[in-house]
């Protein structure tokens, strides 16, 4: 029988992901208030409140007033050029936002289940010696800030749950799709392109490391599995999910895809600002466990997915 809710917090909600979510959960949970919430300054979600996470006081005062039976966290400082450059406002908010949300939870709503979002990026160094995609036996072993604030949370939370803390922990791997954010490598190309198309820019695309190979998905496979992971109602406490699709694409080969798909010629260049500085060659997640206790399997095409992608920015009002 699938779990119960009449109230579902989502922090994060005015984030890449969060507002696909809250359509998920919204059908997923017909008779359940599902309420949003983000950071100051963005644009939330109707009957959304702004919340601060790095701040205890306030995020006690949400979950006393709003007192939810789910809470999906997904709030967090998450491009990871971004968190190498500014690493402690990274671990205020991934880690001290974390710590905020799961001890006010403890204090108010003990019983309420948490779905806490990690990163496959945890892994880090563990991709570089497997032969095969990971499952969520392998260590954590963060190469950058943002994985490292996402670690120590996910730790975190593991540590709460043997406490008591009602929490599962799902680790996604790369996803995408129309309307993510430039900063992130599927995205800047589909932006780049368009805007070569519309002569707002130079025909020339630049790009990062290309030879590197990544697990994507499709953002809406992602919350599919957030929202069958709140169903489920015999999980046991403190679990940990991979959500992949087992298949690596090189990300040279994603820009070719696209490339075929512009309307106009465009070269090619390297830009030394768009490396990482320590990169990990091939980074492939086994969501074997995630199907077998979810029934979860990601169902849209990676095709597809670009074709929408590029649809929606070209859709976009030009500059």
């Amino acid at each position: 029988m699938a779990r119960v809710y009449s109230r579902i917090l989502v922090t994060g909600a005015n984030g890449f992901v969060g507002p696909q979510l809250l359509a998920r959960l919204s059908g997923a949970f017909p008779e359940a208030k599902i309420l949003g919430t983000g950071f100051k300054g963005g644009a939330l979600p109707p009957g959304g409140m702004e919340l601060d996470i790095r701040d205890a006081q306030a995020v006690d005062r949400a979950i006393a007033s709003v007192s939810p039976d789910g809470v999906v966290h997904l709030a967090a400082i998450s491009q990871v050029q971004q968190a190498q450059q500014s690493p402690r406002a990274t671990f205020d908010v991934n880690f001290g936002g974390t710590l905020n949300i799961a001890e006010a939870m403890r204090r108010h709503v003990p019983q309420a289940r948490l779905l806490f979002v990690s990163s496959s990026e945890v892994y880090g160094g563990s991709f570089r010696s497997a032969s095969a995609p990971i499952d969520e036996t392998v260590p954590l072993d963060p190469m950058n800030s943002y994985a490292a604030s996402k670690a120590a949370a996910d730790l975190l939370i593991g540590q709460m749950a043997h406490q008591g803390l009602q929490a599962i922990r799902l680790r996604p791997f790369n996803h995408t799709g129309p309307g993510q954010n430039d900063r992130f490598v599927v995205a800047s190309f589909v932006a780049q392109i368009v805007g070569i198309e519309r002569g707002d820019q130079e025909p020339v695309l630049r790009v990062g490391n290309l030879d590197a190979q990544r697990d994507f998905l499709d953002a809406r496979d992602i919350v599919t599995a957030y929202a069958q992971a709140m169903a489920a109602s015999d999980l046991t406490n403190g679990t940990v999910l991979n959500i992949a699709s087992g298949r690596a694409r090189r990300i040279g080969d994603i820009l070719e895809d696209l490339l075929k798909r512009a309307r106009v010629a465009i070269r090619i260049l390297v830009d030394p600002a768009r490396l990482r500085a320590v990169e990990i060659p091939v980074a492939v997640g086994d969501a074997g466990r995630a199907r077998a206790l979810l029934d979860w399997a990601p169902n849209i095409p990676f095709e597809q997915t670009l074709d929408e992608m590029l649809d929606a920015q070209r859709a976009k009002p030009a500059s």
